[in-house]
């Protein structure tokens, strides 16, 4: 697949070698690189660079080059949510998010392409929550020259997956809060955990609809939760008495409150006491009172998971114990750190 040919011969094909250009005092590097399709305006700068033959690739049926393989890969590991754009550049295309929302990588595909040794899908970690524009993965085929076959074999894989990338928008939500704890209620105490969620709700881009504080009772937290519901709320948010001293009856007022496929307890740190439930599909979520001191906890990587539609079940939350550990940074970096990955 490689051959010399002089360079008036060489146009629209496919250089197979570095060529390095020296003007002295002023610069020293390549000129031409690997890969390159020479075009008629490469002709005359070979020649001032002493060049009268190149070395050049010649695909054989049933290969392709580089940028062409970069391209059908690209095209095939888009699912909805991701899109490129422009040429190849040495060979590799960067895949990004179309709107803010929800990374999702289908790891077992990117496993069996990788597992193929000559095609890579470089991604970010699923469930990063990203902005519109954002790089979420870069793809190239190794070689300078592929079989097509091998590209056609990784863009069915992703095709099974409609897509190996995937980002999912997340909704504006109505959220209802629910702040529970006698201290709070009889007013001992400030209210610490309402300008924190006013914080975190509007940065994802949702509102509160409205803020109720209950003592630690069950029927008073129920009947909270109830009118929330009726205002509107698409989204209830309760604080507190998530622990097991028996005054925390948080737990038990939302399942008094209609709520059905209860998870409590995540292997996730901090956060350990974190419940998460639904109330004729509306999602509940219970934040535990560490929620006040770290600055990222469990309810951090659940929330925009919730916005995106996701469906938390106890299988969902047993996954996230890899990566479950805040190191406790003494400068939170979150999300640019390893916690929720």
């Amino acid at each position: 697949m490689y051959k010399t040919i002089k360079i008036e011969d060489a146009i629209g094909t496919i250089l197979a070698h570095d060529i390095t250009e020296i003007r002295k005092g002023e610069f020293k590097g390549r000129a031409f690189k690997k890969g390159q399709r020479i075009s008629s305006e490469d002709v005359d700068h070979l020649r001032r660079l002493g060049k009268e033959h190149v070395y050049v690739l010649e695909p054989t049926p049933g290969y392709l080059h580089e940028n062409d393989a970069a391209v059908f890969l690209a095209d095939a590991f888009c699912g909805p949510g991701v899109y490129w754009e422009g040429e190849p550049n040495e060979g590799k295309i960067h895949l990004r998010a179309e709107t803010k929302g929800v990374l999702k990588v289908s790891i077992e595909g990117l496993r069996k392409i990788h597992q193929m040794g000559e095609i890579i899908c470089s991604t970010i970690h699923t469930n990063t929550v990203v902005d519109k524009g954002y790089i979420v993965a870069s793809t190239r085929a190794i070689p300078l020259v592929i079989q097509e076959t091998l590209v056609q074999e990784a863009c069915a894989i992703s095709r099974e997956y409609n897509g190996i990338l995937q980002v999912r928008p997340m909704r504006s939500a109505n959220v209802g809060i629910v702040i529970t704890g006698n201290e709070v209620f009889h007013g001992r105490v400030k209210d610490q955990f309402e300008p924190i969620f006013r914080e975190k709700i509007d940065a994802i881009g949702s509102k509160i609809l409205g803020v109720s504080f209950a003592p630690d009772h069950m029927d008073v937290i129920k009947e909270k939760i109830a009118d929330l519901l009726d205002l509107g709320a698409d989204l209830i948010i309760t604080s507190g008495g998530m622990s097991v001293d028996p005054d925390d009856v948080t737990r038990l007022a939302i399942k008094q409150a209609g709520a059905k496929d209860i998870v409590y307890g995540a292997p996730v740190l901090p956060g350990a006491m974190f419940l998460v439930a639904y109330i004729h599909d509306v999602p509940v979520l219970g934040v535990p009172a560490g929620a006040i001191f770290y600055q990222t906890s469990m309810f951090d990587l659940v929330l925009p998971r919730v916005l995106a539609g996701e469906r938390f079940t106890r299988e969902t939350i047993a996954e996230m114990g890899h990566g479950g550990l805040c190191l406790f940074c003494s400068k939170c970096r979150y999300p640019i750190c390893p916690f929720g990955k």
